[in-house]
């Protein structure tokens, strides 16, 4: 069983950054891939970064490349995604969730555990 608690986000204006981050209760933490996960108002969720296990491979979403980026630090059980040049269709509630090995990084069903999430507003 694996417990996560999204933190960092809040309001920021375009262009400026926040660093989301994802704390992990458990100690099987650097066995998981690691996703990030987005859901505007009125939108699906839809997929923003995941690292491996070992953040030794990254995979981010075309909308956020160059401006956002997925790290982890398995000694501290966190993963963080930080997010720059912030533009207002940013705007949405953030979830990280852990996968173990079977499915694609980019699909929710491949997760087994989802944090609450965290609000992320940018206004213009």
């Amino acid at each position: 069983q694996v417990q996560l608690v999204e933190s960092g986000g809040g309001l920021v204006q375009a262009g400026g950054s926040l660093r989301l981050s994802c704390a992990a209760s458990g100690r099987t933490f650097s066995s998981y891939t690691m996703g990030w996960f987005r859901q505007a108002p009125g939108k699906e969720r839809e997929f923003v970064a995941a690292i491996s296990w070992s953040g030794g491979s990254t995979y981010s979403a075309d909308s956020v490349k160059g401006r956002f980026t997925i790290s982890r630090n398995n000694a501290k059980n966190t993963v963080y995604l930080q997010l720059s040049s912030l533009k207002p269709e940013d705007t949405a509630v953030y979830y990280c969730a852990a996968k173990h090995f079977s499915g694609t990084y980019d699909t929710q069903s491949s997760y087994d555990y989802w944090g609450q999430g965290t609000q992320v507003t940018v206004s213009s």
